[in-house]
This record gives C-alpha cells, structure tokens and sequence, in this order.
C-alpha cells in the first residue's frame, strides 16, 4: 500500500508542476459500508492532500452532500445525475466515467460556493448542505 500512495502523489506532483493550480478542492471522506474500503480513501486523499500542501496549494474540502447540491440542485442525486450535469456544465463532448465526474463535480462545486472563480456565491451562505 506504501507503494500506491507514493505513487499517487508522485503523479499529482507531476499534475501540479505540470498544469500550475493554485487551488484543490477535495471531497471529504464518508463512512462507506466497508470500514476498510473508507481508510484506504482516507488514505489515497491524504496523499493527493499532501501534494498539493507541499505545493502551497490552498485545499477546500466539500461534502458529497454539497457537491450534488451545487451540481444537480438536489444533494441526494444519484451518481448518473452527477454524471449527466456534469456533461451539461462543461458542454463535453463525450460522458466521462462516474469517478471522473465526481471530480469535475467537486471542482464545479468550488466554482459555485468555495473561492474558486470570483466566488459566484458572494452572499450566500451554506445550509444543510445547501446555498442559500
């Protein structure tokens, strides 16, 4: 496991040096059903977390919640919904896979409400999970 989280932030680094962010948005980790499935996403996030860090990378974490409310307008949208607005969004071409799409949905989220793009939101406040 040391091994693929190396890896995992190596190749975020190379990302990073690369494209030249100067913000990450993250999802915050969720209790799955399978405790050992939720430790190794912790895991995985710490290190794409760390790679930003070590870039001096402001990292704003949003819940899945927030997310598909930003996205879909309804915070317990399923994953194809995600998928589908995201498409819609971005104006794509083609349908990125689900897991694709939920990173792209937490960068729209950013967008949307965190302090990426001009803060869209500028006087609205997070409820629930909700802008209002």
């Amino acid at each position: 496991m040391p091994e693929r989280l190396k890896l995992i932030m190596n190749n975020l680094r190379e990302i990073i040096l690369e494209y030249r962010p100067d913000q990450v948005a993250v999802e915050q980790v969720f209790v799955n059903v399978n405790p050992k499935s939720t430790l190794l996403l912790g895991q995985a996030r710490g290190a794409a977390i760390c790679a930003a860090v070590l870039h001096n990378l402001d990292v704003s974490e949003y819940t899945a919640l927030q997310i598909k409310q930003a996205v879909v307008g309804n915070g317990h949208a399923h994953k194809d919904q995600v998928q589908a607005m995201v498409i819609q969004l971005l104006s794509l071409s083609g349908s990125p896979g689900k897991d694709a799409a939920d990173a792209l949905a937490c960068a729209i989220c950013h967008a949307h409400g965190g302090v990426g793009l001009g803060k869209i939101s500028l006087g609205l406040r997070m409820k629930r999970g909700r802008l209002v």
